[in-house]
């Protein structure tokens, strides 16, 4: 095939259960010259197989062994075709627009480095919890908070491929907030924005690399702030760092996480107490310890209008 305009990066590792919907909804974009390239990351599940099943020239399978995310991304970087790189998950869903509005921005802002947009997010059914409206989406307001939070979706994000190569592409050792890193030397390379329309379903699941970082320990946390302050991280903080996350790495961690987030999602962002509680009720049930999910389920019988006061003051205050 000639060059491709834009690469659609997705890395995948265990994804069966939604891979599928994940190739399809990519292949269904209206804007077509694209290629998908998929680093399948040392999958021992039928990841391999589904993809292979899809029969369109546009993708291309990389399979090596398991080295994590950020390696796999480093890999198709250096592998993709063009020099638009589209980032995409093997658990979420493209809507038809996403490339083509994207990659419209770009060709017309020689300027910018990356965009992104707001995203649906969906639970591990597929079933819509809340629509995600990024807080920062010019470029001054971005830059004002990469240092205290992740001001970019990492799953609606295309940039140009050289700048994030000379940025020094995704740092092996910043388990769990690679993108936040690159995102913070990416804008010294030039500018970023988020569209104000929603191009991805984001699918929240247990069985996601990431989970909730209210549920990271305060060591992660002070790491994190302190690589992101510096624009860098050592080996050995990325040692300590897959430590903990390996102690997090577990099925009570996973399902207790997933549960809350859904809680919290569901009062803050899309009032429906009723779900909040059967959400942080299966919270409490799987990790009884922690004493948030409790304060949120009593939140959860106050009147609306003083949730939203409260979340309002919340927004603010970070």
């Amino acid at each position: 095939m000639n060059t491709p305009l834009v690469t659609v990066l997705m890395p995948a590792y265990n994804a069966e259960k939604y891979i599928g919907e994940a190739i399809a909804s990519v292949l269904s974009q209206a804007f077509t010259d694209f290629e998908l390239l998929i680093i399948n990351d040392g999958s021992t599940d039928e990841t391999r197989q589904i993809i292979e099943l899809f029969t369109d020239a546009r993708i291309r399978l990389i399979n090596q062994t398991n080295q994590g995310v950020a390696a796999a991304l480093n890999i198709g970087l250096l592998n993709a075709k063009a020099d638009l790189i589209a980032r995409f998950d093997a658990d979420d869903i493209c809507l038809p627009e996403r490339l083509g509005m994207q990659y419209g921005f770009l060709k017309n802002n020689i300027d910018y480095v990356m965009v992104g947009s707001n995203a649906e997010y969906v639970d591990r059914k597929g079933e819509f919890v809340f629509t995600g409206r990024m807080v920062a989406c010019i470029d001054e307001d971005i830059r004002k908070l990469i240092l205290y939070s992740c001001p970019l979706i990492h799953s609606t994000i295309m940039y140009r491929k050289k700048a994030v190569i000379e940025a020094g592409s995704y740092n092996m050792h910043a388990y769990a907030f690679e993108d936040h890193l690159l995102w913070s030397k990416l804008l010294g390379y030039g500018k970023a924005c988020n569209l104000l329309c929603t191009l991805v379903k984001v699918r929240l699941a247990p069985e996601s690399v990431s989970i909730d970082e209210k549920w990271r320990t305060k060591r992660f946390h002070e790491i994190k702030s302190d690589s992101i302050r510096k624009g860098d991280i050592s080996e050995q903080e990325g040692k300590e760092l897959a430590h903990i996350l390996k102690k997090q790495n577990n099925h009570k961690v996973k399902q207790g996480s997933y549960y809350a987030l859904l809680g919290k999602k569901y009062l803050w962002d899309n009032h429906q107490p009723k779900m909040a509680r059967a959400n942080l009720s299966k919270a409490i049930r799987v990790h009884p310890g922690r004493l948030d999910s409790y304060a949120i389920m009593l939140l959860s019988f106050f009147p609306k209008r003083f949730i939203n006061w409260l979340y309002k003051r919340k927004l603010q205050k970070t």
